[in-house]
């Protein structure tokens, strides 16, 4: 289904973080749709590369293949982007994993993992585009976070602390990069049906309670995060920054 058209993402140059599979493949489809420059960041070489066989050759995208728990390999992963592409003005930090795991279990190494996974790479991507977006004179970026510690979701203490944190994480760098025209706002999925969620954690149990929370009752999909976040990146939210926007069904 065709969404808005945002003649303002022409032409720009965004990172996706994340970019090869899930959501991230949701919107880095739908920015290419808008007639932008895509890069992707992913881990998994096998998805990203399918990804760019179906969008073919004349799509405007490029993929560096980096685990971004590694600050090193994520400047770099930038800069090649950069030099592929150009400027980066749009910036998505979507990528995260949401693994479940028990408090007893979780151990200092664990911990410090699974908040560079979640979290620490959204710091450090803003970084280093800001510097293009101060040149070009603003820019926008836009925090993947996650209703599930607005809910109180349990059996992942780890990856509810670093999504509570993308909230705070957001409202400094608004703050911050206000003064140069760089908007920063998070988007708060609720339970979206990636290929992930739907192979690891959906059962007939769990559709039903969400189908008893949510007031919208319908399963949520990829392209429901990522034509919110073409808003966000466009001119057309010129105004809204320091924000966080849930889009979950009305599940909280």
């Amino acid at each position: 289904m065709q969404g808005a058209i945002y003649p303002s993402l022409k032409d720009r140059t965004v990172l996706v973080t994340g970019g090869g599979s899930g959501i991230g493949e949701a919107i880095v489809r739908q920015f290419i749709g808008q007639g932008a420059r895509v890069g992707f960041i992913d881990i998994d070489l096998t998805a990203s590369e399918q990804l760019l066989s179906d969008l073919g050759a004349q799509a405007r995208v490029h993929f560096e293949h980096a685990d971004l728990r590694d600050i090193g390999a994520l400047r770099r992963a930038v800069a090649g982007i950069r030099e592929t592409l150009g400027p980066v003005t749009i910036l998505v930090n979507n990528a995260a994993r949401d693994d479940r795991h028990a408090i007893e279990d979780v151990t200092p190494e664990f911990w410090d993992e699974r908040i560079a996974v979640n979290l620490k790479h959204q710091f450090f991507s803003a970084q280093a585009v800001a510097p293009d977006m101060k040149q070009a004179g603003g820019g926008s970026i836009v925090n993947i976070g996650s209703v599930s510690w607005v809910i109180g979701q349990g059996n992942m203490p780890c990856y509810t602390t670093a999504k509570s944190a993308v909230q705070g994480l957001t409202r400094a760098l608004a703050r911050d990069l206000g003064p140069h025209n760089i908007r920063v706002n998070s988007i708060l999925p609720g339970w979206i049906m990636t290929r992930r969620q739907q192979d690891l954690w959906l059962t007939p149990e769990g559709v039903a309670e969400l189908m008893q929370r949510q007031c919208l009752k319908r399963k949520l999909l990829p392209d429901d995060i990522a034509r919110v976040v073409l808003f966000f990146a466009a001119d057309d939210s010129g105004a809204c920054t320091n924000q966080s926007h849930i889009v979950d069904g009305g599940w909280v």
